[in-house]
């Protein structure tokens, strides 16, 4: 099915490749876990359809149902339990010179 529409695979398996380099970036960048964990399922199911695009239809939904599903089951359930509080009272260590060393080690 793929040869009959090559450029509506291609555009599309760039846009879900792009939305799930964004949405694990924003995912890094989140001070609050719970975000961090929304951006994550976002993450998940953006690799599922890229999955499904290259005809691994069980990964895809494996993707789904596992990563997506109870994997973040449990993360905010983790997070729940713990009652981290919100981001401005916990002591932030991802300030100053932390975030440019962080930055540089990346690259």
């Amino acid at each position: 099915m793929q040869q009959d529409y090559p450029l509506f695979y291609t555009l599309h398996f760039y846009l879900f490749g792009l939305l799930a380099i964004v949405s694990a970036i924003v995912f890094v960048t989140r001070k609050s876990p719970i975000a961090a964990a929304l951006w994550l399922v976002s993450v998940m199911f953006s690799l599922a359809a890229i999955y499904v695009m290259l005809e691994a239809h069980f990964i895809g939904a494996i993707q789904v149902l596992v990563y997506a599903g109870a994997i973040m089951v449990v993360f905010l359930f983790v997070v729940m339990l713990l009652n981290l509080g919100h981001p401005d009272e916990v002591a932030d260590a991802r300030t100053g010179w932390w975030k440019l060393a962080a930055g540089i080690v990346g690259l």
